[in-house]
């Protein structure tokens, strides 16, 4: 009854019908990344904001979305033409960047976890903070922090010493169990301080020199400072130099770091904003991963429809009906494409 009722019906007025469903949708969507960028730009008011370039990949998925809102508009072209055998190649072209676009955010996505830039991460390192509780002797020379970096006689550890400290701290990254742990040797060339005690094994335990065994909680920290260590991080849960390859602001001014220390403006962080920026969340990075795996979504849901349609034009012929969907179905794409260089500028210059 229904599909009679609908092919009763006038074409005008079922176009028009099916515009205004599209059109509500688009309203919808436009409405939620709006609340979503709004907050994004409230939540920079009184908080640690960090900023840092947006992944390659993201731009790669640009490029594909960008080709195929052509590839899209190619393919209504020979439609309207009844040039079905350039249609079939034009909606697969079509289909095929949309997965481009899908694969290179997911690079995307792999570039910032590569760069620190998790879902959900402190903006400093603090369990497991190198100097905090545990340092390193290599070769009768402490190691030293600075940034991301680790130093010894004032220069960053080359790969060969890097690869060395990761072997060294390797044991440690399973050690904290709370059923007990048993160490039975250390590489020759390192010494582990605890407090500024040197430490030892006596019985398979970790023993300092006042004869205190490392305990659960001690084996926690130096558990965090192991996974610090593999993961290239020192102060900072992003990998690379501060203010070159990442940028934190408070209140819209950039800090400074020098010494371990955070500066802002020409002065030590007070002691309540330091307090702040150790319990602070990266809130900026779970924003972008937020909006753009929302609009991913979106993207999804069309391709399941860009797929339809592809093999619809693979029909023997084309019904008037099919015809409109391929053209509304594009009215809908070109949003998404539209709504992501949107997306992407507004990264680009509040990220």
């Amino acid at each position: 009854m229904q599909k009679k009722y609908e092919n009763e019906l006038d074409p005008v007025i079922k176009l028009k019908m099916k515009k205004n469903l599209i059109y509500v949708s688009i309203f919808s969507i436009v409405m939620i990344f709006a609340g979503f960028t709004s907050a994004y730009i409230v939540s920079m008011g009184d908080t640690f904001w960090v900023k840092y370039p947006l992944p390659l990949g993201f731009w790669f998925s640009t490029a594909a979305i960008l080709v195929s809102s052509i590839t899209y508009i190619l393919a209504c072209h020979f439609s309207k033409k009844g040039n079905f055998a350039f249609l079939k190649i034009f909606m697969s072209f079509t289909l095929i960047f949309g997965l481009l676009f899908v694969y290179f955010q997911w690079k995307g996505y792999g570039q910032l976890v590569d760069k620190g830039a998790n879902f959900r991460n402190s903006i400093l390192v603090t369990d497991g903070r190198y100097g905090d509780y545990f340092e390193i002797k290599y070769l009768d020379k402490f190691i030293e922090v600075n940034a991301n970096d680790y130093i010894i006689n004032g220069k960053i550890l080359n790969s060969s010493q890097d690869k060395e400290l990761k072997n060294f701290i390797k044991p440690f990254e399973k050690t904290a169990k709370p059923t007990g742990y048993s160490i039975t040797s250390l590489a020759p060339k390192f010494t582990l301080y605890y407090q500024g005690e040197l430490v030892s094994i006596q019985k398979n335990k970790l023993v300092t020199t006042s004869g205190k065994e490392l305990k659960y909680t001690d084996m926690r920290r130096l558990q965090s400072l192991a996974w610090n260590i593999r993961d290239n991080r020192g102060d900072f849960f992003y990998k690379g130099k501060l203010g070159k390859d990442f940028h934190i602001y408070y209140k819209g001014k950039e800090l400074k770091y020098k010494e371990r220390d955070l500066y802002f403006g020409n002065k030590i962080l007070s002691a309540p904003l330091q307090l702040k920026i150790n319990q602070s969340r990266d809130t900026a990075t779970s924003y972008l991963y937020i909006i753009t795996i929302l609009h991913l979504l979106h993207i999804l849901a069309a391709i399941i429809y860009l797929f339809r349609m592809v093999l619809i034009t693979f029909k023997p012929s084309l019904t008037p009906d099919n015809q409109l969907s391929i053209k509304l179905g594009s009215i809908f794409w070109h949003f998404l494409g539209i709504l992501w260089l949107y997306l992407l500028v507004f990264l680009l210059f509040i990220h």
